[in-house]
């Protein structure tokens, strides 16, 4: 019961950190390097965020499996009992929820000018497939890293930070390239549209159901993960 607890409250700390990374790295590029939409600052992008995602990766690392994206978590708890999956929806997804509002509210205090972050540029049904297709690339090639590479943290974290830099890129201009339902939330909930049908429908549900057929065409293709690698897949 006490692991559960710590587990819990990494979840809303690690949370509500990540929300803060990616306006922290856009104001340091147009407000410290004043570099803009320049392709140099998109260049400096793309590196801070993969080292912010090593950041992060380590954080889970050290904190037991505090994690801030519910995909993943969802994708490992799949890969657990009955019971796992239960704690997964009915509390860890919640406090991740509650720690990326949090964190929202508490930089736009600090920082207005930060906007409100990702929202849906095209229709619904785009939109849903667009968060869909990279919400199951995405759990697909972590379920294949943790099959092929479970011990290797470098070369796992590498190659989920190009993948997640370059599935943002191609969603960015549509949905915001968000493949995380917690952090998006939190933003949607600053707007104001957290309970629209967009919203649940685009961020929560469409990569929701690619995740879950992303673990059961994983499981189709290459069969049941083994259990002692079961226990060394950790939610991001």
């Amino acid at each position: 019961m006490a692991w559960r607890t710590r587990l819990l409250f990494f979840d809303f700390v690690v949370s509500f950190m990540w929300v803060w990374s990616s306006p922290l790295i856009k104001m340091f590029i147009f407000r410290v390097l004043e570099l803009g939409h320049q392709p140099e600052g998109e260049i400096v992008k793309a590196s801070l965020t993969i080292v912010n995602i090593f950041f992060f990766a380590f954080l889970v690392k050290v904190t037991g499996g505090g994690s801030y994206n519910s995909l993943t978590m969802l994708a490992s708890a799949f890969s657990g009992d009955f019971n796992n999956i239960l704690f997964t929806v009915g509390a860890r997804i919640p406090a991740q929820v509650f720690g990326s509002i949090s964190g929202v509210m508490f930089i736009i205090e600090t920082f207005p000018e930060v906007g409100l972050g990702p929202k849906l540029n095209v229709d619904i049904h785009r939109g849903a497939l667009t968060e869909g297709f990279l919400a199951f690339v995405f759990v697909m090639i972590s379920l294949g890293l943790a099959r092929k590479i479970p011990d290797s943290f470098f070369m796992k974290t590498w190659i989920s930070s190009v993948l997640k830099v370059t599935l943002h890129i191609l969603g960015s201009d549509l949905t915001g390239g968000c493949m995380n339902p917690a952090s998006v939330m939190g933003w949607a909930y600053a707007r104001g549209d957290h309970i629209t049908k967009e919203h649940v429908m685009v961020y929560w549900l469409a990569p929701v159901e690619a995740t879950l057929l992303a673990i059961w065409t994983s499981r189709l293709i290459f069969g049941p993960l083994k259990q002692e690698t079961k226990r060394k897949i950790k939610p991001e």
